[in-house]
């Protein structure tokens, strides 16, 4: 037996807003019945799941633990463009002069997310549509590999 992940929940004050940003980035609807006052708000994945912002009563103060990877329809750069202007803030740029790496930004209430390369830029650079994923070997102790 398995699992699959369904719902992403984000913890934050106030959940229609952050959805709203969120709905503008993923380029889907906030659900319809939400309001502005709501402690639960959520977002369709396409997968049947949810991203769901709750509200919870302290604020973030330490780094995310978790965060999720955005893999835009075209070129990066403009991505990353578009996403500062609906109000994002860039928290690490680790694009490469190659083409590779990756831009760290924060939404609004400050949950990091990264944004890579698109399929096109990754067949163009790397000959591979494959997602750009850090690699990693707990046994070894080494952590993600540039991309």
């Amino acid at each position: 037996m398995t699992s699959r992940i369904l719902n992403i929940s984000v913890d934050c004050a106030r959940p229609y807003e952050l959805a709203l940003f969120w709905s503008w980035l993923l380029g889907v609807p906030v659900d319809p019945d939400a309001d502005p006052g709501d402690v639960e708000v959520g977002l369709p994945l396409g997968n049947g799941g949810h991203l769901i912002f709750q509200v919870v009563p302290e604020h973030k103060v330490v780094k995310n633990r978790l965060h999720l990877c955005l893999e835009p329809d075209g070129p990066r750069e403009d991505e990353v463009a578009r996403v500062l202007e609906l109000g994002a803030m860039l928290v690490d740029d680790l694009r490469r002069p190659d083409g590779r790496g990756w831009a760290v930004l924060a939404d609004p209430e400050g949950n990091e997310f990264c944004v890579l390369r698109s399929a096109a830029e990754r067949a163009s650079i790397d000959g591979s549509t494959d997602a750009d994923a850090p690699a990693a070997d707990p046994a070894a102790g080494t952590g993600p590999a540039p991309n």
